[in-house]
């Protein structure tokens, strides 16, 4: 394609990019986060400037659909399509994936208690342990439940996270006195199993 055309094919393209623009801006204003819909406008301004050179390689003028053009970018843009490729549809950052799979993807709080979001304390670094008991307990830790039955290991999982016993009782279709009793049990179980032989 010679230069010439191409200056031609440019600001014809220039002239329909106002409502390519605006198609995509309205195509796209349930996003909220401002960053991610800018993302999605330029995306499908990409994709039209594409497309609308590959119309022009075969003779359309794509100049009389700009509508159309700009409608199909949109669509393609927000099924996951690029410029550049693809969205990996095994992705958990893809937007279509999460909402296939009915989930969200977002970030911790930045402060949290254990009884409002327990992963967050987790997550946190641990300066309070020492390296040789970290170590020890993620040795033990997983051995220690491979020894209980599926149901105890879902139990024993559900206890950690720190839910209350009414909780676990309604979710293990259990009393709560029962709850209660199997915390005891396990708790006394952990402290034999992680005891020292020599003090045994």
């Amino acid at each position: 394609m010679s230069k010439r055309r191409q200056c031609r094919l440019h600001s014809e393209f220039l002239s329909i990019l106002p409502r390519i623009k605006t198609h995509a801006r309205i195509y796209f204003r349930h996003v909220r986060c401002r960053h991610r819909k800018a993302d999605c406008v330029s995306e499908t301004v990409a994709l039209a400037w594409k497309w609308f050179i590959r119309l022009a390689e075969r003779g359309k003028d794509a100049c009389t659909f700009p509508s159309a053009l700009a409608s199909l970018a949109a669509k393609a843009v927000r099924s996951g399509r690029r410029v550049c490729g693809q969205l990996k549809s095994k992705d958990a950052m893809n937007e279509l994936t999460q909402q296939k799979r009915s989930f969200v993807v977002g970030k911790l709080p930045d402060h949290a208690t254990l009884s409002t979001n327990p992963l967050a304390e987790a997550l946190q670094d641990n300066t309070r342990t020492p390296p040789p008991d970290a170590a020890a307990f993620r040795c033990d830790w997983p051995a220690w439940l491979k020894q209980h039955s599926r149901r105890d290991r879902r139990l024993i999982r559900e206890m950690a996270m720190g839910h209350r016993t009414q909780d676990l009782a309604q979710r293990f279709q259990l009393s709560q006195a029962r709850i209660s009793q199997r915390r005891r049990e396990l708790h006394d179980d952990w402290e034999r199993f992680t005891a020292d032989p020599a003090e045994a």
